[in-house]
């Protein structure tokens, strides 16, 4: 079981905004952290590494508490047994593939490296330097050094954004074989929609530093009410006026979708809000 109840100043400020999350999962499972930017989703996830420290509450994972305020308890990230997997994948430059891996061990196991660099297809590139690698191959070895240090918890934050949506389809499918090979409890940032679908059991939505909801992707984000309609979960990428009517266009489910809007839903919309979009609901053609 993964508990987490903590609060955190989100900005120095007397009054300033505040992270406030009260949220416990199987270990196991696939948790997604999502929500707008500036919700507080990787200042979540750092503070689970051990890089922030809150400013009251408790964590505990797999029975043993990483941070009690009450207690003065907070373990330091490198006795967290984390894996950690960032955006622009902080690999050491002076360290081959192989070498990368093995820093990142606690004790040494050459099978472990050598399993990780079958599985990632990196066998063959193990001798190279990250500077001769490629984005994807890059990311293969971040996420490889990650898995070498056999956590009880991998943290990735927004792993995958920066790569061509080629590329990031295929790593998403590499990245969840992983997931299932090693019972991983993972935790992922994403602003994308269907990476979050396919990669994550169950989800926290962040709103401002607040937990909106928690489930899985499809009781949050695919919620049918009654009437036949559906309430989808989108987010405002932009607002223009055309001719007479006001257009925002919103992400709905990794697609990006027109919508009028009347005067008064023009002026309550602001661009990078959440939004639930309701839908008329529809029956399969059957053929």
């Amino acid at each position: 079981m993964i508990e987490i109840a903590v609060e955190k100043r989100l900005d120095g400020a007397q009054g300033g905004s505040w992270l406030r999350v009260d949220c416990r999962w199987a270990a196991g499972q696939r948790m997604a952290l999502f929500g707008a930017s500036g919700a507080g989703k990787t200042t979540l996830l750092r503070i689970l590494a051990g890089l922030i420290r809150p400013d009251a509450g408790r964590i505990v994972v797999g029975g043993e508490v990483w941070f009690d305020s009450d207690k003065n308890i907070c373990l330091p990230a490198q006795a967290r047994q984390v894996g950690m997997v960032f955006q622009d994948y902080a690999l050491f430059p002076h360290l081959s593939v192989r070498g990368n891996l093995e820093f990142a061990q606690r004790r040494k196991n050459p099978g472990r490296v050598d399993e990780l660099l079958a599985l990632t297809g990196l066998a063959a590139l193990a001798c190279r330097k990250p500077a001769t690698l490629s984005g994807g191959q890059q990311q293969r070895v971040a996420l490889a050094r990650a898995l070498a240090a056999e956590p009880r918890l991998l943290l990735l934050d927004e792993p995958l954004s920066a790569l061509d949506p080629v590329l990031r389809e295929q790593l998403q499918a590499e990245l969840l074989a992983l997931q299932q090979c090693f019972a991983l409890s993972t935790v992922l940032v994403s602003h994308d929609l269907a990476e979050v679908f396919r990669l994550a059991q169950q989800v926290i939505r962040l709103d401002a530093g607040q937990v909106t909801g928690m489930g899985t992707p499809a009781e949050l984000f695919l919620a049918q009410s009654g009437g036949g309609r559906f309430h989808l979960a989108a987010q405002v990428l932009a607002l223009r006026r055309v001719d007479v009517v006001d257009v925002a266009s919103l992400l709905v489910g990794g697609q990006i979708v027109d919508v009028v809007l009347d005067e008064g839903e023009a002026a309550s919309l602001v661009v990078g809000a959440s939004v639930t979009v309701a839908a008329k609901g529809f029956s399969p053609l059957i053929l």
